[in-house]
């Protein structure tokens, strides 16, 4: 098979939570843990660094593994979803997974995939430890696809876990309440595995905290300890990515066994697009007007994103937004400005939230705008409408930033 076949069956074939929605979800481990016996465990081959949350363990996930490059480890890193290609999920030293490794991977262990029926999460995750392990990496960094204690990538032992903000999203499967979510994030937490965790928020520090003494883990609040020394800058846009950079600095607090300098923490953080390549994250793609998208899907993020939107110079702003069907938009609604011109779209999967409905939604909370059948054709419109000096936000979903960049 081709790389372009390998996708074509891997996307087609077996279910994926980004296009199918809950339906995807197996709700257990067997799977993935008979996968990686047959692989002949490659988790266990290799050092890991966990990540989980609501928002920001991509951008995290990223910090953490350029800090890590700076310091001169071979860093391999795994995150979920991709932006343009499905290599990005998979990387060492911010280089994708060669097409031909993708191809190789998938038609050695073909049949043993298509008896099982693996999920494409799966199948993934097994991928890139199997990678991982064969090139011999000093580290991976592992991100969370959904959840925690139930997800794919909980089969590993890592040096350290990390999670970030806990906030409302995938209440279908996580739970309807932030202590819900936090116990199904705090499933990373292994015994005697130091955890730290980002943000201080107080219906999910108890449950953090009565996890970690059941595992007789060291547990770290990030963003109780630090101090002014702490606010290193990043190349990462977007204000919250303070938050973040808290949690990433506990992580080297109290990760052993790898020497990682006050000048490397400070040089990875101004050079994670550089060394990792990371996307879509308060990404700037042109100015005058200045055209920015952000992947912040649910309701933390996309306070914290509009926010940052508020805070810029321009004459007029234009929004692009889409959205997939399973969003509290009630939640969501009242965090976007009503003197904008909106552009509602869908963006290109099954779980697509139709156009029409999107701006139903917003017409009723009092804000007008169009619809169009495509992200680009909604794109294209702002642009088209946009004077130099206008502001262009594109996001609601990482499918609608994936379809712009």
């Amino acid at each position: 098979m081709t790389y372009k076949e390998v996708l074509g069956w891997m996307f087609a074939q077996l279910p994926m939570y980004q296009q199918k929605g809950v339906s995807a979800h197996s709700g257990k481990l067997d799977a993935i843990i008979s996968f990686a016996s047959y692989l002949q465990n490659p988790e266990k081959k290799i050092k890991t660094i966990h990540v989980a949350g609501t928002n920001g363990k991509g951008s995290s996930s990223h910090m953490i593994a350029s800090i890590l490059q700076e310091a001169g480890y071979s860093v391999g890193l795994y995150t979920s979803p991709h932006l343009k290609d499905f290599r990005e999920r998979i990387k060492i030293n911010g280089q994708p997974i060669s097409k031909k490794k993708v191809v190789n991977f998938i038609t050695t262990n073909y049949e043993y995939l298509q008896k099982n029926k693996l999920s494409f999460f799966e199948m993934t995750v097994g991928m890139a430890f199997d990678y991982f392990a064969r090139q011999k990496v000093d580290i991976a960094v592992v991100e969370v696809g959904l959840g925690g204690r139930l997800d794919s990538t909980n089969i590993i032992l890592p040096e350290v876990s990390l999670i970030t903000n806990i906030g409302f999203d995938h209440v279908d499967i996580l739970g309807d309440t932030l202590e819900k979510i936090a116990f199904e994030k705090a499933g990373i937490i292994k015994k005697n595995v130091p955890v730290v965790i980002s943000e201080t928020q107080v219906e999910t520090a108890p449950v953090f905290k009565e996890i970690a003494f059941k595992n007789n883990t060291e547990i770290l609040f990030a963003d109780q300890i630090a101090s002014s020394k702490n606010n290193y800058p990043t190349t990462l846009l977007g204000d919250y990515q303070t938050k973040n950079t808290k949690g990433v600095l506990g992580v080297f607090k109290v990760l052993k066994g790898f020497t990682v300098s006050e000048q490397n923490i400070k040089d990875g953080l101004l050079n994670v697009v550089k060394n990792t390549a990371l996307l879509g994250r308060w990404q700037v793609l042109s100015e005058n007007p200045k055209v920015v998208c952000d992947t912040a899907h649910n309701a933390e993020g996309l306070k914290l994103a509009l926010q940052q939107v508020q805070k810029q110079k321009f004459e007029t702003l234009h929004i692009v937004l889409g959205f997939v069907k399973d969003k509290d938009l009630k939640a969501i609604l009242p965090l976007f400005p009503k003197n904008a011109n909106y552009y509602f779209c869908k963006p290109a999967l099954e779980r697509g939230l139709n156009e029409e409905i999107l701006k139903e939604q917003f017409l009723s909370f009092g804000v007008l705008g169009n619809s169009y059948s495509s992200v680009n054709k909604a794109f294209k419109a702002a642009l088209k409408n946009s004077n130099p000096n206008d502001f262009i936000y594109i996001g609601g979903s990482t499918f609608v930033v994936a379809e712009v960049i």
